[in-house]
C-alpha cells in the first residue's frame, strides 16, 4: 500500500508512521529524518535544508522532490511506503503523480491551538531517537529505552514552531482538497491517544 501521512507539525504523524508502517509491512520513509541525517552528516543538501529549516520554513521543491524520488526507486519500495512530511505543497504532491500513484492519504487532525504546546514540550532521544513530551516525563532527562540524554529540537522553540504553523496553512493545508478531490483522502481526528487515533486510521485503511 502506498500512503501518504498529512497534519500539521505536531499532530502525531512521526508517531502515527511507525506504527502503521510495521503494520502494513512498509518502509517509513520521513523527509524530515533524511534532512537530519544529512544535516548532522554536513553534506551540502544538508547545509542547504538546514538554512530553511531553522528558520521554520520548507526546503525548496526541487532538492526535496529529488530526494524522495531517489529514496522511492529503491528495492523496498516496490511493495508500497508510507510517506510523512512529503508532500507538503500542492506543487509537490503533482511531482509526487508523475512518479508514483498514491492510494491513500491520511489526514491527522488537531486543532492548530492544540499544537503549539503539544510541539514545544516535545523532548527527542539524542541516540535513538524516540519520542517524548514534558508533560509526562516527571522530570527525568533519559530515554527509557536507552537511556540517551532527551533533548529539545532546535526547531521545537515557540518562534519557530508559530512560523512552521502559519506555513502549514498557507502551503499544506491545501492538500486536503487536493487529495479529497483525487477521492485518496482519509481525515481522522487527531485529538485522542495514540492507540485511538491508531485504531481509527486503520479501520479506514482496512
Amino acid at each position: 500500500m502506498k500512503i501518504v501521512l498529512l497534519g500539521a507539525p505536531g499532530a502525531g504523524k512521526g508517531t502515527q508512521a511507525v506504527r502503521l508502517a510495521e503494520k502494513y509491512s512498509v518502509p517509513h520513509i520521513s523527509t524530515g529524518d533524511i534532512f537530519r541525517s544529512n544535516i548532522k552528516g554536513g553534506t551540502p543538501i544538508g547545509l542547504v535544508a538546514k538554512s530553511y529549516i531553522d528558520k521554520g520554513q520548507l526546503v525548496p521543491d526541487e532538492v526535496t522532490v529529488q530526494i524522495v524520488k531517489e529514496r522511492l526507486e529503491q528495492d523496498d519500495c516496490k511493495n508500497g511506503y508510507l510517506l510523512d512530511g512529503f508532500p507538503r505543497t500542492v506543487a509537490q504532491a503533482k511531482a509526487l503523480d508523475e512518479f508514483s500513484e498514491v492510494e491513500k492519504v491520511v489526514n491527522i487532525d488537531v486543532p492548530l491551538s492544540k499544537l503549539m504546546r503539544r510541539i514545544t514540550g516535545r523532548r527527542v532521544c539524542s541516540k535513538c531517537g524516540e519520542s517524548y513530551h514534558v508533560d509526562y516525563l516527571n522530570g527525568s532527562l533519559s530515554c527509557g529505552k536507552c537511556e540517551g540524554e532527551l533533548i529539545q529540537r532546535a526547531d521545537d522553540n515557540e518562534e519557530t514552531v508559530s512560523s512552521r504553523l502559519d506555513v502549514y496553512t498557507a502551503q499544506t493545508a491545501p492538500l486536503v482538497e487536493y487529495y479529497g478531490e483525487k477521492g485518496v483522502l482519509v481525515n481522522v481526528d487527531g485529538d485522542g491517544n495514540i492507540e485511538d487515533v491508531f485504531n481509527s486510521i486503520t479501520a479506514q485503511l482496512g
